[in-house]
């Protein structure tokens, strides 16, 4: 009878606490006591049947009481328990347990496939939960963007304005003091006939095929012109 330390492999079919039937594939290590070699011959006819069939025990009696999951995170505990209990037991017969390991839990192929696509559609819902925050701070940043620009050319256009409007003051105030018999009213006049050409000359320039502009133009327009814009003056 030999005393160098020996493993058994043992596959026990049992399920869970949630109904799944797994394989679990267990490695028991032992010896034969040297003082206790005579137990060890006599008192059992086959040693390896006898601790498979606690090995079978302490596996079914641990394994139902456990969810599968928990009993993914709970191998070193169910093998912990199963040694304990067979250690006592096989002691009087002149053995001792070294270890026990759980090496595998091998539930059903279906199961492993189901666990896989519940795997997979957590992880999909979580990315596209930090897509949409994504796109969500970046709609919130082109928002204030926008806003900031569009205040921003607000200002612009109130400083360009009010530039605008003193720049004819002065020019108004000038002309009236140089040009004897000149009022405001003539000088305003002069500005507009003046933007007026000037907005001719630009949709002459700028105009191009199919964005061509026809306006009402002759001789006298300047002079309608003129009158129309001292008749919006005079009725106001």
């Amino acid at each position: 009878m030999s005393l160098r330390v020996q493993q058994l492999n043992v596959m026990c079919d049992t399920k869970t606490k949630d109904n799944v039937f797994v394989k679990v594939s267990v490695a028991v290590q032992y010896f034969v006591i040297a003082d206790k070699v005579y137990d060890a011959y006599y008192k059992l006819s086959d040693h390896r049947a006898q601790i498979r069939s606690y090995v079978f025990d302490g596996i079914r009696s641990s394994l139902p009481k456990l969810d599968l999951d928990h009993a993914f995170s709970s191998k070193s505990e169910i093998a912990d328990n199963v040694k304990n209990s067979l250690a006592d037991l096989m002691d009087d017969y002149g053995y001792k347990i070294v270890n026990v390991l759980i090496i595998d839990l091998d539930p059903d192929n279906s199961v492993k496939n189901a666990m896989n696509e519940i795997n997979a559609s957590q992880r999909l819902r979580q990315a596209n939960s930090y897509k949409a925050d994504a796109e969500k701070i970046l709609l919130v940043k082109a928002a204030e963007a926008d806003s900031e620009s569009k205040h921003l050319t607000g200002l612009g256009i109130a400083r360009q304005r009010k530039a605008l409007v003193d720049g004819l003051q002065d020019t108004v105030s000038t002309f009236a003091a140089e040009v004897e018999g000149a009022s405001a009213k003539d000088v305003m006049d002069l500005l507009l006939l003046t933007q007026y050409f000037d907005m001719l000359k630009d949709v002459g320039h700028k105009s191009t095929a199919g964005s061509t502009l026809f306006l009402p133009h002759g001789p006298d327009s300047v002079n309608r012109l003129r009158s129309q814009l001292n008749g919006a003056s005079a009725g106001k």
